[in-house]
């Protein structure tokens, strides 16, 4: 088959233990999915779980032990932080129930959503879209997955982010408002899940801002660190 110009490369993300690479479909988010997060925000109670997007070329793909880089991004004063639990999907299917849905998981890894935090209040005030503060390029870091057999109880597993040494966000997995099960059952019913997919789960309660100069280090236990620079 000819293009007319060359396609772009696949996005992949290494894998622990392998040489063979994870390659990425789709990217799903999972908005204020932590209660704490939640309040934070202005928000309160269990609200049904809703979801956004980002790009899969908006990775910023970190190998063990190496720091990452991130540029800057453009229109905004106000660049977030939001530490999260990455679910990567190895096996797709639609309207998934909860008891089934572990069995599609192949792995989990550390991500960052790096979030316009100005520019998504904007929109929010004007009732539009709020891509612009979520999609933009290198929003996405995230660290190599570590297959589901060697991740340890993640659904139990401490998650944070320390911005230059200094705590920022601290919490516990299973503190999320809609489990890891419960969030593929609800997603699952919108898309049909792919292997490839990544779901970023939500964040805790904690996000702030970062400057160029600052240095990022998340973590959730068992799946290793994801170290990031903003540059």
């Amino acid at each position: 088959m000819r293009y007319l110009f060359a396609p772009t490369p696949v996005v992949s993300v290494p894998v622990v233990g392998l040489a063979a690479r994870y390659p990425v479909h789709r990217i799903y988010c999972v908005g204020r999915n932590y209660e704490e997060h939640a309040k934070e925000m202005g928000f309160t109670g269990r609200e049904p779980p809703f979801f956004f997007m980002k790009p899969a070329d908006s990775l910023v793909v970190v190998n063990a032990g190496e720091t990452g880089r991130m540029p800057y991004p453009s229109l905004t004063q106000n660049l977030h932080h939001e530490i999260e639990l990455v679910v990567a999907i190895g096996q797709g299917g639609k309207n998934i129930k909860t008891a089934d849905a572990l069995s599609h998981v192949y792995g989990y890894a550390v991500g960052l959503d790096m979030t316009r935090r100005d520019l998504q209040n904007e929109m929010k005030k004007q009732g539009r879209p709020w891509c612009i503060g979520k999609a933009f390029d290198h929003s996405a870091p995230i660290g190599p997955i570590t297959p589901s057999a060697q991740a340890g109880d993640v659904a139990r597993a401490e998650i944070f982010v320390q911005v230059n040494g200094q705590d920022r966000q601290r919490s516990n997995v299973s503190q999320l408002t809609w489990n890891i099960a419960e969030t593929i059952e609800h997603l699952s019913a919108a898309w049909e899940l792919q292997p490839g997919d990544l779901i970023y789960t939500g964040t805790p309660a904690g996000v702030g801002a970062v400057v160029s100069g600052d240095t990022m280090l998340g973590a959730v236990a068992g799946l290793g660190e994801l170290k990031v620079h903003v540059a």
